[in-house]
């Protein structure tokens, strides 16, 4: 009876593994799209056209997260809180408030942004006036964004992640078309005029994002009037309607914390900034080298890191809202079940991730940024790859349980110990920038595993030790593999291009192989990989690896 509901109702949204590999594919394709663009805009403005655009996008950026920040999170909570007991009506009208709100609070950001820029250049907390136009023509921009994440939330309540990324691919075409031609039209102008243009691309993606999605709203209200009476579209005589100030009380409640955790990841980098090449000089570095190494730990390992947890950041969102929807309904044996396979899903792929960047280090350091000498802080920082996978999935758990300042209070814990970490290792000579990396997963590791203490409580749900320690033992296969393949084939042919693919191809299968092997892997897990999980099933049970349905009956 359940699954036939389910095969009716077509707003039904994406399944958990399903809107994870949606929102993975759309995040890696934004970034290569993001990658190409940042070649042709830097041929374009040079160094200097490129710093006079970095020099208004801090403030952009930080508009953007106080105002939008936290509010996809409180609106897909709410929004699947609602839709779960079929409140269809207050659903809409969650979306229909937070939308005002986010009108006002566009309109807000986006006038202060507009009418503040002469004062950040009066001021010089921007030293270069030239960026003052980059920053004006951003203003608009916030506007727009706001109405995004709004809309993206309430799509992401009825579990749609399709939207989400499909308007993140377009908003980002359009904005890397915008900046180039723009940057390349008005640079007889003047390097500012150029640096401007690019800046604008940033609302072009924007407008087009926001077309995207009402697109797709448009499609959800034609689903949701074919799939439902007009009496149950009408408020609920059984479902208490809250006020609209209470309404916005909860979006304030469950956004401010998000927002907050937000903002702290520019705090910890200007802290980064203020110590770790301090601290450097202080190990016995001249003033050049503390400044190089720091690039190869910032510019270049931590992107590496955090490309590395695409996956489990797609899981992170995907999860928040399903496990509202459970708890709505009081299903705590889907909430139990919801959480435990989103802890397992990150170690099955962060545990190979890690392999790959702690094995490869220097060879991956070379062939994306030819700088060999970044290898140290990539395989320091590769430490951090299995705790900042846990941390995102358990900050997902938590604020899908409706606690969203717990994960802000843990970051701030994990700051506070990230700081005395810098400050003491950094400053160790042998040590130097390694001791930042380590730092750095220390910084994740805190506050994953607070975490974990608050989703035990809550849930129950633990660490499942004997498939942590299944995932342990196939990476230890993984590294032996990817080691022989890689010194093998480079010393055959001394191409690092075909080795570093090579191995990290041969690591992936094995590990996947050993993991099947031991028993890392099973049905139920296969079950949740989307499009291919049912044939790859059918395969391991014609090959002996799964038990076919006649043995498991017998059994």
């Amino acid at each position: 009876m359940e699954e036939e509901e389910k095969e009716n109702k077509s707003t039904k949204g994406e399944s958990l593994m399903k809107g994870t590999f949606i929102l993975t594919v759309a995040g890696i394709v934004v970034k290569i799209i993001g990658s190409l663009n940042w070649i042709f805009v830097s041929r374009v403005l040079g160094g200097e056209g490129i710093g006079l655009y970095q020099m208004a996008f801090p403030i952009y950026f930080f508009a953007l997260s106080v105002s939008t920040a936290g509010v996809p999170v409180a609106i897909s909570i709410i929004t699947a809180e609602r839709v779960a007991i079929k409140d269809i009506w207050g659903a809409r009208r969650v979306f229909h408030i937070s939308m005002v709100l986010m009108l006002v609070t566009g309109v807000l950001f986006s006038l202060l942004t507009y009418f503040g820029a002469s004062w950040l250049i009066e001021y010089q907390f921007i030293r270069d006036p030239r960026a003052y136009y980059s920053v004006v023509v951003l203003a608009p921009a916030i506007f727009f964004v706001t109405l995004l994440a709004s809309s993206r939330g309430y799509l992401q309540g009825w579990q749609r992640m399709t939207p989400t990324a499909v308007s993140q691919i377009v908003e980002q075409i359009f904005r890397v078309i915008t900046m180039v031609l723009l940057a390349r039209l008005f640079l007889p102008m003047g390097l500012e005029y150029a640096a401007a243009g690019a800046s604008f691309g940033a609302c072009a993606g924007a407008v087009t994002g926001l077309i995207v999605l009402v697109w797709y709203h448009w499609q959800l209200d034609r689903d949701i009037r074919r799939d439902y009476t007009p009496e149950e579209l009408l408020p609920k005589a059984d479902v208490e309607q809250e006020s609209c100030w209470k309404i916005l009380h909860r979006l304030f409640k469950l956004a401010l914390p998000v927002s907050a955790a937000s903002i702290m990841l520019p705090v910890v980098s200007n802290l980064d900034l203020a110590i770790v090449p301090q601290r450097l000089e202080v190990a016995g570095y001249t003033v050049n080298q503390a400044t190089e190494l720091f690039g190869y730990l910032t510019g270049m390992a931590v992107p590496l890191i955090n490309l590395s947890t695409i996956i489990t950041a797609s899981l992170a969102v995907s999860i928040i809202p399903a496990l509202s929807e459970a708890r709505a309904v009081g299903d705590k044996a889907r909430i139990y079940e919801q959480s435990a396979a989103g802890i397992r899903i990150s170690h099955f792929v962060c545990f190979p991730a890690f392999i790959i960047v702690l094995m490869l280090a220097t060879p991956i350091s070379t062939l994306i940024y030819s700088a060999p000498g970044a290898g140290p802080a990539v395989w320091a920082c590769s430490f951090s790859i299995v705790l900042l996978g846990l941390h995102q999935v358990s900050t997902g758990i938590l604020q899908g349980l409706g606690h969203p300042t717990i994960p802000m209070v843990n970051m701030i814990l994990a700051a506070v110990a990230k700081v005395i970490l810098n400050w003491t290792l950094t400053a160790i000579p042998t040590l130097g920038i390694l001791g930042a990396a380590f730092a750095t997963a220390a910084d994740m590791g805190v506050a994953a595993f607070i975490n974990m203490f608050f989703i035990y409580k809550y849930v129950g749900c633990s660490m499942e030790w004997k498939h942590l320690f299944k995932a342990c033992c196939a990476s230890v296969v993984m590294a032996v593999a990817v080691k022989l393949f890689y010194d093998t084939t480079f010393a055959a042919w001394g191409i690092n291009a075909v080795s570093t693919f090579g191995a990290t191809f041969v690591g992936c299968a094995v590990y996947i192989a050993a993991m099947l092997v031991i028993g890392g892997i099973g049905e139920k897990d296969m079950e949740r990989v989307p499009m291919v999980g049912h044939t790859f099933i059918r395969f391991l049970r014609k090959i002996g690896v799964f038990k076919t349905q006649e043995e498991s009956a017998e059994n």
